[in-house]
């Protein structure tokens, strides 16, 4: 393996922002940003998510940032701030390091993660159980 998963991470976290969880829980709280979960569905359901957040799977960011694909979403060509967040804090440092490659001017990711949100007592939104 010439290239593993913790060099990947070094390399995106040398490149990226990261916030840390109180400098997040301002920015929600200002409404300044879009914070984006790139969590599971069945993440999601189980553990809720950041209010107002958009829910982009990890395994589809390249297509809905980029314009050109049938699959790109309006939400990423709008000039704002993006927040990337996932459980513990490496698929978003990974999907931020990506979002910026691919022009998306302004974008981080929370250190920690969802679950460092919730251990600072972020608020939380419970998803509507299945039936």
């Amino acid at each position: 393996m010439k290239k593993g998963y913790q060099a990947l991470l070094a390399e995106a976290e040398a490149e990226i922002e990261t916030l840390p969880v109180d400098a997040a829980l301002q920015l929600h709280k200002d409404g300044s940003a879009l914070f984006v979960d790139l969590r599971d569905p069945r993440e999601i359901q189980r553990d809720g998510r950041i209010p107002g957040s958009f829910h982009c799977p990890r395994g589809m960011l390249e297509f809905w940032i980029d314009p050109e694909s049938p699959y790109a979403k309006p939400v990423f060509a709008e000039p704002r701030r993006f927040v990337f967040y996932c459980a513990s804090g490496w698929r978003s440092a990974l999907a931020a390091k990506t979002a910026q490659d691919m022009g998306l001017p302004s974008v981080s990711h929370i250190g920690g993660g969802f679950t460092a949100w919730k251990n600072r007592g972020g608020p939380v939104e419970r998803p509507v159980p299945r039936s």
